[in-house]
């Protein structure tokens, strides 16, 4: 049985291509394959491996600094879903091609999941599905706008055009 593991943490890395070949050494020492993405503005990816493997790895992602508050998400596979590791350098962990956004600096109100429906009912609020086409496609919420992006890197241009809607 294989471990997924899920994360992206917003931090700043001065130099995250320093932490580049220790993450690849330890994936490949531990047996962990999957994507991890690197850049100043902190890390994001899906690994999969041997359940030691995972915690090692999740281990030194939480040692590098800003990191000790990561969270994760799991899954679980008979198969390995990856066939190689990659640690790669990027500009953005989540791409929105807003070099001048801060994630750190500005966020929204977290929702607590047993809040969710009560908040998406009120009549002043409105979910916008930023997903991609196909995802939309599959499913969403009742009453959700689909701005009809093919990627989220689309969905700043559209709420700059949209926003007066809101």
């Amino acid at each position: 049985m294989f471990t997924i593991a899920a994360l992206y943490h917003f931090t700043r890395f001065p130099d995250p291509a320093a932490l580049r070949a220790p993450l690849q050494q330890l994936a490949e020492a531990q047996g962990v394959k999957g994507s991890l993405l690197l850049a100043q503005e902190g890390i994001n990816g899906t690994i999969a491996g041997p359940r030691a493997g995972i915690d090692a790895m999740l281990a030194h992602i939480r040692a590098l600094p800003g990191c000790a508050g990561l969270e994760h998400k799991e899954s679980f596979s008979e198969a390995m879903p990856f066939g190689r590791m990659k640690v790669r350098l990027k500009r953005e962990i989540v791409t929105m091609g807003q070099p001048d956004i801060d994630p750190r600096a500005r966020v929204g109100h977290y929702v607590a999941p047993a809040d969710w429906n009560a908040l998406i009912s009120a009549p002043d609020v409105a979910v916008i599905d930023t997903r991609n086409d196909y995802e939309v496609q599959i499913g969403t919420f009742q009453g959700a706008v689909d701005p009809g992006t093919a990627s989220f890197r689309e969905f700043p241009a559209w709420w700059e055009a949209n926003k007066e809607r809101f």
